[in-house]
């Protein structure tokens, strides 16, 4: 029976166009999830855009948290952003949380992540509008 099966199966994806309905259904969910800079941008960069920090690049992929203060709210505690990115070298990648304003260790040098923008308001996080702002330090 499990032969039958396999002979089925691949009778499906040899028929016309099964092959093609599947790669458009790929691409469609690539561009679902929304536009990648592929050249490194110097400044602040959105999710899933490369950021060039004179030494790695860095890609912020994810906010993991953030409990910081809303702008329009006067806080007692100022809270924490964490975001979750992808570091770039010569030939290396590494994932790596990232905290505002604490410097990580990275190859030679420190990377901090020093600005996020805009904060939350009414404790809502746009975070498809945020940019973020990263800094390398040492290395050369």
């Amino acid at each position: 029976m499990r032969i039958e099966q396999q002979k089925a199966d691949l009778a499906f994806w040899m028929r016309p166009g099964a092959l093609s309905a599947l790669m458009a259904i790929s691409l469609v969910g690539c561009a679902a999830a929304g536009p990648v800079a592929r050249t490194p941008i110097e400044g602040p960069v959105r999710l899933g855009e490369i950021a060039a920090v004179d030494g790695p690049r860095v890609r912020p992929d994810r906010v993991i948290e953030d409990s910081r203060c809303p702008a329009d709210v006067q806080c007692i505690h100022a809270g924490r952003l964490i975001v979750s990115a992808t570091l770039f070298g010569g030939g290396w990648s590494k994932p790596m949380d990232l905290t505002l304003g604490v410097p990580a260790p990275v190859a030679d040098g420190t990377l901090t992540l020093v600005d996020a923008t805009p904060k939350p308001i009414n404790g809502e996080t746009g975070t498809s509008a945020a940019r973020f702002t990263f800094k390398f330090q040492g290395g050369r």
